[in-house]
This record gives C-alpha cells, sequence and structure tokens, in this order.
C-alpha cells in the first residue's frame, strides 16, 4: 500500500512517463495500488493514478462500482471524445448508497483524493474511446461512456499532470470545500477564488 500524495506536492503537476517493462516491479506497483485504492473512505476512490502515490508512470487503476472490479489502464491514449455532459459527474463520492454523488446546489460534484474535501463542478466529455495496455504490455481499445468515461479523463489529467481544480477554474464554475456538521453528513461552503 502506498501513502496518497495531496497537494501541494510539485509531482502532482508533472507529466508522467511510459510504463515500458511489464515485469515483477510493474506488478507489484499494480498491487500497491490497489490497496491503496481499495483502503480510500469519505470518499471512496473509484480510481487513481500513478502520480498520486509519487510514481511518475503513466498508469491508473479505476473501479467505477463499489463491488465491481478494478480495472489496470498503463499508457492510455484517447483515440476520439463525444460531446461534452450536460451536467458535471462527480468522481469521489461517499460509502453511501454505492458512489451516491455529492451535490450542491443541485449539481454534481468531482472531487479528488489528493485534493481532499475540495469539490467543484466539471464538464467532461461524456464518451471517450481509450487506447491502452494492459498488466501484461497486450493492447486494449475500448470506449467509456458515462461515469466510467469521467473516471478514464480525470485519472488522464492526473497522468499529464493537470488536477481537476484547474478545469474548474478555466470552466469559470465554483470550488466548494467540505466539512461535518453536527450529523456527520458533508456540507460545502464556496470558496474565493
Amino acid at each position: 500500500m502506498y501513502k496518497m500524495v495531496v497537494t501541494p506536492n510539485a509531482g502532482l503537476l508533472e507529466m508522467a512517463k511510459p510504463v515500458e517493462k511489464f515485469d515483477k516491479k510493474l506488478r507489484e506497483i499494480i498491487s500497491g495500488m490497489r490497496q491503496t485504492l481499495d483502503a480510500t473512505s469519505d470518499p471512496i476512490g473509484v480510481g487513481l493514478a500513478g502520480p498520486q502515490v509519487g510514481i511518475a508512470k503513466r498508469i491508473f487503476l479505476m473501479k467505477p462500482a463499489e463491488n465491481g472490479p478494478t480495472e489496470v489502464i498503463i499508457n492510455p491514449e484517447i483515440i476520439s471524445a463525444g460531446s461534452e455532459e450536460e451536467i458535471p459527474h462527480h468522481i469521489n463520492s461517499k460509502k453511501v448508497e454505492a458512489h451516491k454523488p455529492k451535490k450542491s446546489k443541485g449539481r454534481l460534484l468531482e472531487g479528488c483524493l489528493s485534493v481532499p474535501n475540495i469539490w467543484g463542478n466539471v464538464s467532461r466529455k461524456k464518451k471517450v474511446k481509450l487506447s491502452w495496455q494492459d498488466d501484461t504490455g497486450k493492447k486494449r481499445t475500448r470506449t467509456f461512456t458515462g461515469f466510467p468515461a469521467i473516471i478514464v479523463q480525470h485519472e488522464l489529467d492526473h497522468l499529464n499532470g493537470i488536477l481537476f481544480t484547474k478545469h474548474v477554474l478555466e470552466q469559470g464554475e465554483q470550488l466548494y470545500k467540505s466539512h461535518k456538521n453536527s450529523e456527520g453528513e458533508d456540507e460545502f461552503e464556496e470558496i474565493e477564488v
């Protein structure tokens, strides 16, 4: 298991390097990343990129459903992307009703394990066709839609040194800070930028 890298760590803003060797060391990295992702709570992680655990390699894991499989994505490239979502989606969520989204003023919010307690509205493509390698080096291609497409874009941003907060600000959207109220529920306050 790895320790989560959080802002303002400069490693989160650097371009990750391609994975070249599909060996025992890579399998150990994947195992450690899987343990780290599975250990996340409040919010539960649905994706984890190498830079988030201090590994500057083009690798990420995604697990869109709480009890679903974890997919390993190595050296990903978006081949094509569909139109933008009309309503932004969340990335991380509390373990309540299996990935129930966090909302603020009726809109769904995106968050990140490396940017704790910060949320924002991000417009993302609703469909992406991705090319990547699996943990054995075999080439794969698939089209992701809906929530999995959002995860792919968020994690690919990590590999390119981009945090979701950059998109929030570039799109003229609002950032929010979350905190627990007296009942232990999340509440959101607007952050002035």
